[in-house]
């Protein structure tokens, strides 16, 4: 039986993801011109490009703990924990700008060690152990901090504010940790490990890879990009802030963006740009709908809307790629049971 190969089955993930972002973009241009604005204006596509950093930094991570058969759902906690050490330290003093910076990563570091070793040694979900970790430090937050915190100095808040053009330059921080994540992915033994691991952990442990160190790599590499976005709020707030991460969703949202674009959530298959591509629906769609002035609940529906409509082209594709059971005789030149689509990475 020869099944019909369709526009979408011929492209990979990646592009499929770009495709919809395009179709977002013109969309978007077509409904804010009708009220009168201009989607293209360099204030609102710095304004989409800032969207994108915050939200793009955490979905980074995610991405590397995805690929790993993992999920990390303390995130969000480690973004506002991370704002509250470095506006903190930094206490509107601009000498302690590089002590607080580095503080701030290396106290993300060690906690995403901690759920590195509870998912890798302890044989514990990153679902369950991440939760678990992102509770903990949940109520240190609420016991300890009622309100702001810290006060960030100028210097460090023009981080926030300032950019090349229309680009912010938190844009291009979150650009390069994404160029290298991708060449930890491609170019690095680790990278490779981390791919096997996700696609089947009892193949890789049999092939004598040590399972246990891609697992906690990416899990320390996220917890240090949540950080980072925790870095940049303090930069643009100004303060640091017990909440600043919850009430974001990183943790959700950037999982979703990570789905749609086009990794699979059980592990072993997707891409950094994929993943960009995810961040960039979001922040678009987000931008379209606060000039469009909707009701905040409907944005929900909306972003519910594309998730769901992502993850069951994705499915549907899986299905259409898989070989014929029961094929007796393929075309001619084409073996039996062969895939009559080919998905790229």
């Amino acid at each position: 039986m020869t099944q019909r190969v369709g526009f979408f089955q011929k492209l990979s993930s990646t592009q499929i993801v770009y495709v919809v972002a395009l179709v977002t973009l013109l969309l978007g241009a077509l409904l804010v011109n009708s009220v009168g604005r201009s989607f293209f204006s360099a204030g609102n596509i710095s304004s989409i490009l800032t969207g994108t950093s915050v939200l793009g930094f955490i979905a980074i991570g995610q991405t590397l703990v995805i690929l790993a058969g993992s999920l990390d759902l303390s995130v969000p906690y480690v973004t506002s924990l991370a704002s509250l050490i470095a506006a903190g330290v930094m206490a509107n003093n601009p000498n302690n700008v590089l002590s607080a910076v580095l503080l701030t990563l290396g106290a993300a570091a060690v906690i995403g060690l901690a759920n590195g070793l509870i998912v890798a040694r302890l044989h514990v979900h990153g679902f369950i152990a991440t939760l678990g970790v992102g509770l903990i430090i949940s109520g240190f937050l609420a016991t300890n901090f009622k309100g702001s915190f810290g006060q960030t100095p100028l210097a460090f808040r023009l981080v926030g504010a300032t950019g090349l053009g229309p680009v912010p330059i938190s844009t291009i921080i979150m650009l390069a940790c994404a160029g290298l994540a991708g060449l930890l992915l491609h170019r690095t033994r680790v990278g490779h490990h981390l791919y096997a691991v996700g696609g089947d952990i009892a193949v890789a442990r049999t092939s004598g890879i040590r399972v246990d160190v891609p697992v906690i790599t990416a899990h320390v590499i996220c917890s240090v990009l949540a950080a980072m976005a925790g870095l940049l709020l303090a930069s643009r707030l100004g303060v640091g802030s017990p909440t600043v991460g919850s009430q974001g969703g990183y943790d959700l949202l950037s999982i979703a963006a990570v789905v749609l674009g086009g990794t699979l959530l059980s592990g072993g298959k997707g891409t950094i740009t994929g993943t960009l591509g995810g961040v960039l629906i979001f922040a678009m769609l987000d931008n379209i709908m606060s000039v469009m002035q909707v009701n905040p609940f409907l944005k929900d529906v909306v972003r519910g809307v594309v998730i769901v409509a992502a993850v069951a082209v994705y499915a549907g594709r899986r299905i259409v790629s898989r070989p014929e059971r029961f094929a007796s005789k393929g075309p001619a030149g084409t073996p039996a049971g062969q895939p009559v689509s080919v998905e790229g990475p």
